[in-house]
């Protein structure tokens, strides 16, 4: 059974659980639909091909390779690696009711982007001391060498840097709450990304 969908981040809103406040965050779950099936004597893998929301403003090349499968126009398209590929169908349409409230599921999206930040804001160093004369070195990483052997830096040091925009995956997320007519997920807890941006939504059985 497929228990994968795309969905838009909607935001956060709470709701309430036997009198305790649950935090959870919308999600606008397809309806997606299969475009293509991915099999291992052709293609060297298994899986499915999905896309999320109808549009026909694309490139001449991305329309004719839905027009070559009978398949409306999709803005998003992802590939999601399966178990079994046996239940199945291009031209398949993906809903919400592939989940039920209390299923477990893993969430991928790209984190927001904080663009260049220092160590402090980027890995949680203290900083410097701020007494005592030290001057302008409250938020500074501090030494970063290794004396004369080796002489460099390792790599991988943790720097000031490019904060977030990268992708991440929260898994055992709970589904909450479904809503089968407005295409919509709750679940509990953050997502990866800022209002509007696509997750991919996995059960665990995918």
């Amino acid at each position: 059974m497929i228990k994968a969908i795309l969905g838009k981040k909607l935001g956060m809103t709470h709701i309430f659980e036997k009198d305790t406040l649950v935090p959870v965050t919308l999600v606008e779950a397809g309806p997606c639909i299969i475009v293509q099936k991915k099999m291992q004597d052709k293609d060297g893998y298994e899986a499915i091909q999905i896309g999320f929301k109808e549009t026909k403003r694309l490139n001449k090349p991305r329309l004719g390779y839905f027009e070559k499968r009978g398949i409306p126009s999709q803005k998003y398209l992802r590939e999601i690696r399966m178990k079994s590929m046996d239940e199945c169908e291009a031209g398949d349409e993906i809903r919400v009711n592939i989940f039920k409230e209390g299923d477990l599921v893993s969430v991928s999206g790209i984190s927001k982007g904080k663009g260049f930040a220092g160590v402090v804001k980027r890995h949680g160093f203290k900083g410097g001391p701020a007494s005592h004369g030290a001057k302008q070195w409250h938020r500074r990483p501090g030494s970063i060498g290794a004396s004369a052997d080796p002489s460099r830096v390792f790599k991988g040091k943790k720097m000031p840097g490019r904060m977030g925009w990268e992708k991440m995956t929260v898994h055992n997320l709970k589904v909450v709450k479904i809503d089968e007519k407005e295409n919509l997920l709750l679940i509990k807890g953050s997502l990866p990304g800022k209002g509007g941006d696509l997750l991919t939504i996995k059960g665990h059985e995918s």
